[in-house]
């Protein structure tokens, strides 16, 4: 292979050399299109994560709860836990944990009920450090977002150096801790983001890809759950190294488009760009239960998620019109029935009647099991679109 050949991918057959080239590019997270930016430099891209983001607003906001494990959640049986502060993990709790699981995990815990309008505006102070830096900013959420950082506004002339910056310039300016991850796309960047936490930073040079990547459970790839990584498994795939054994066409047969999505991204390859104000088409939460539960069972489960969903819907500036269940029987056929309201939930109980009334909705045989259940929000609109919408539509998938 000559110096300036692109390097070999185990699995993979090309039938023209720029094909070829193009995936070589993609694997350093170049630019993949033709044209001036053809064989543009190797991007160079943040994710940028706040520590226990709730729980540590509302530690750094009253002494008392420094130091001390702290629970933001509504003390209430079916509730379940919006973010817990370190202190509180050690004891196992987590994010989505019923409340009551969460208080008998950590008896000593304080619940702190959440405070969604002091979060956002916390959440605009940290994006207004991030605009410092560069106006390519994707917000994932209050707490997280990708910044695509290949030029940005201060000159500093690595990833690590503005990654450093905005981590300084939130301890001081705002008395929290961000963990971040730097690499040459955002998958690699979300997954580097987690490696040091909190308050951490860990970078993926371009050359240091397969060295991260290969030891890793598959699980590690987004998109790999239970379901998938028992697929894998069953292939003596336990690795991202097993997975790149192999061929795409195999993976593209036993999983359909996310078989080659599972090709690339055991290759470190992410073409997708940081996109700046996309606005929110859906969300939605579900659950994989452990084993297949009678659909009268499944009551407390979507309560617990319609609770999450309200909680994350309240990170939305865009209001959602129609809600959406959606059940998966023991034999893996997908059931959704979605309802648009006049107007949309005011509060969190009016969300989970919803649910519930949309579940009623169910035409099944009683003796049917289902193995997982979903609530969502979706068809997003600006409010002065949604005050314009008819009264009632009514829909069933």
């Amino acid at each position: 292979m000559s110096a300036g050949s692109p390097p070999a991918i185990p699995g993979l057959q090309i039938r023209n050399r720029s094909r070829l080239k193009i995936l070589a590019m993609r694997l350093r997270g170049q630019s993949d299109t033709r044209g001036s930016g053809y064989y543009s430099r190797v991007r160079k891209i943040l994710h940028v994560d706040m520590d226990a983001f709730y729980a540590s607003v509302e530690q750094r906001d009253n002494h008392e709860l420094r130091g001390k494990p702290v629970i933001v959640a509504w003390q209430a049986k079916r509730s379940v836990v919006c973010a817990a502060s370190y202190e509180a993990r050690t004891f196992g709790v987590r994010s989505a944990m019923p409340a009551v699981r969460a208080q008998r995990l950590c008896p000593q815990a304080i619940f702190v009920p959440p405070d969604f309008t002091r979060y956002r505006a916390v959440s605009r102070s940290v994006h207004e450090i991030f605009k410092r830096h560069t106006d390519q900013i994707e917000p994932l959420s209050l707490d997280e977002a990708y910044l695509d950082v290949t030029q940005n506004k201060t000159g500093l002339p690595t990833a690590t150096l503005v990654a450093r910056a905005i981590r300084a310039q939130i301890r001081e300016e705002l008395n929290l801790t961000a963990s971040a991850g730097a690499a040459p796309n955002k998958f690699l960047a979300k997954l580097a983001s987690d490696w040091r936490k909190p308050d951490g930073l860990f970078v993926i040079q371009p050359e240091e890809i397969d060295a991260f990547l290969l030891p890793l459970p598959v699980e590690r790839l987004p998109g790999v759950g239970k379901v998938t990584g028992e697929k894998l498994a069953s292939l003596n795939v336990k690795t991202v190294a097993d997975l790149r054994t192999l061929a795409s066409s195999e993976l593209e047969a036993r999983f359909g488009k996310y078989g080659v999505r599972l090709f690339e991204l055991a290759r470190g390859i992410d073409g997708s760009p940081v996109v700046s104000d996309r606005p929110t088409q859906s969300i939605s939460v579900e659950d994989t239960f452990e084993q297949d539960v009678l659909l009268q069972e499944t009551e407390p489960m979507i309560r617990r998620l319609a609770e999450k969903l309200w909680a994350v819907s309240r990170k939305e500036k865009r209001t959602p019109q129609t809600m959406v269940l959606k059940l998966k029987t023991s034999e893996f056929k997908i059931l959704t029935r979605s309802y648009t309201p006049s107007s949309p939930p005011s509060c969190c109980e009016e969300l989970i009647e919803i649910a519930l009334r949309l579940r009623e909705r169910v035409q099944a045989s009683p003796e049917q099991r289902y193995r997982l259940v979903g609530v969502g929000l979706s068809n997003f609109r600006e409010a002065q679109d949604a005050a314009a919408q008819p009264a009632l539509f009514d829909g069933v998938d």
